[in-house]
């Protein structure tokens, strides 16, 4: 397969259909941010049972990672994609007309399980369809436009809700996913010589050999935690509780805290392309621009929540702002994925790190809930608790890019040996 031929026309419309499969994922995932309010009322529940709406969502977003990834390397992107986009539909109707809480839960799993379904398979078309050199750029700009849905769920929403009502809204929502359904299924390749390709059988043999190789590359771990340590902050926000945070912990009017989170998205959309041509200039130091940002996002919120009284105005869209650039961040935990492994296992490694940053999300998701309900809605308390997964994320990222590196070097000493400037 020749460069130009992975470069095509061909492959930019496979990657914007993907891409718009991806931002549907992202928006029913972040629908219920902005209606958090609206859902303690309408199924009469606590801050720890709201919670467990997105906690669930992320529980089983995390643990599909694996199981999405080993089917996509065995059924090929294109018809996981598909299936993802039929549960999400499906899933997303159902919670329309919702009343119970349990009926609601029980949507939000469904929502949760096609959500997990996209991401994967659309980091596989990538790396089918464009040549090595364009691979980092395609995939940290594909995180940030994702985001779109974000603000689609922030604002239009927002709007939605409170015009509309709760059922009209989420069945308007589901309706789109009827679109992006019949786009994947007319214009989708797995690759540009095949509609759908095909992998090894599965079998127990070969999950666990693949998993273990997987593993086993120090890359892949440095991945997982790059991932697990900058994405959760910038999560949590858009997911659940960035709008009470912004409303109830600094008295912001609800029309500002919704221009937080639009903000928030915008800076993950511009910094998405930054960070893209910044480590395919400079993949030897992708683990220090991650350690950077981190640190930078650390003293964000420590000025926000260490303010006395209510932070300013001004604080709370810097601190937005960095958090934000977290969300691209984590991005560059799937370009080590793609250094690391073969193709063949591509997919699997990609799960194995996209778990990463949810399972973070979802712990700290809990949390807040839980010390909210016993703090007498103490935010600052409750988003304190941050700091004990920075501290672990940021010490484990130190940990394998010492490893990763000796690998590296290892397995291909001329090309590495060029981008640290060593020869």
């Amino acid at each position: 397969m020749s460069v130009p031929e992975q470069n095509s026309k061909g492959a930019y419309l496979v990657w914007l259909v993907g891409l718009a499969a991806y931002l549907l994922a992202v928006f029913h995932r972040s629908s219920l941010a902005v209606a958090g309010l609206v859902a303690s009322e309408r199924f009469d529940i606590t801050a720890a049972q709201l919670s467990t709406f997105v906690m669930l969502q992320l529980l089983v977003y995390a643990g599909m990672q694996i199981p999405v990834g080993l089917a996509v390397d065995r059924f090929g992107p294109r018809a996981v994609m598909l299936g993802g986009a039929v549960v999400l539909t499906v899933s997303q109707g159902a919670f329309a007309f919702a009343e119970s809480y349990a009926t609601a839960l029980t949507a939000r799993f469904f929502v949760g399980m096609g959500d997990a379904m996209t991401f994967v398979c659309l980091l596989r078309l990538v790396n089918a369809w464009f040549s090595p050199g364009k691979v980092p750029q395609i995939t940290l700009l594909t995180g940030p436009i994702g985001q779109l849905g974000a603000i689609i769920a922030a604002v239009p929403m927002t709007w939605a809700l409170s015009e509309l009502g709760w059922t009209n809204a989420y069945l308007l929502a589901a309706g789109l996913g009827l679109v992006v359904t019949i786009g994947v299924l007319a214009f989708v390749r797995d690759e540009p010589h095949a509609r759908s390709v095909r992998g090894a059988p599965l079998s127990w043999t070969n999950i666990r050999t693949s998993l273990a190789a997987s593993w086993e590359h120090p890359g892949t771990r440095l991945g997982f935690w790059m991932h697990f340590v900058t994405q959760f902050s910038s999560t949590v926000l858009g997911l659940l509780w960035g709008y009470p945070f912004f409303v109830t912990g600094e008295h912001t009017s609800e029309a500002f805290a919704g221009t937080l989170l639009t903000l928030m998205v915008v800076a993950v959309m511009v910094a998405g392309p930054v960070l893209g041509r910044l480590i395919g200039n400079h993949p030897w130091h992708r683990s220090t621009i991650v350690l950077v940002i981190v640190s930078s996002i650390v003293v964000a919120w420590t000025a926000v929540l260490a303010w006395p009284g209510d932070a300013p105005a001004w604080l709370l869209v810097v601190m937005v702002i960095v958090v934000g650039v977290g969300g691209p961040a984590s991005m560059i935990g799937f370009d080590l994925v793609r250094t690391s492994n073969p193709i063949d296992r591509l997919s699997t490694a990609t799960g194995i790190v996209n778990q990463a940053g949810f399972l973070a999300s979802l712990i700290t998701v809990i949390a807040v809930g839980v010390i909210l309900d016993h703090t007498d809605q103490s935010y600052r308390a409750a988003m304190s608790f941050q700091y004990v997964l920075w501290a672990l994320g940021l010490a484990q990222v130190w940990r394998y890019r010492v490893k990763t590196r000796a690998r590296l070097v290892r397995d291909d000493p001329q090309r590495w040996a060029r981008h640290a400037g060593l020869g």
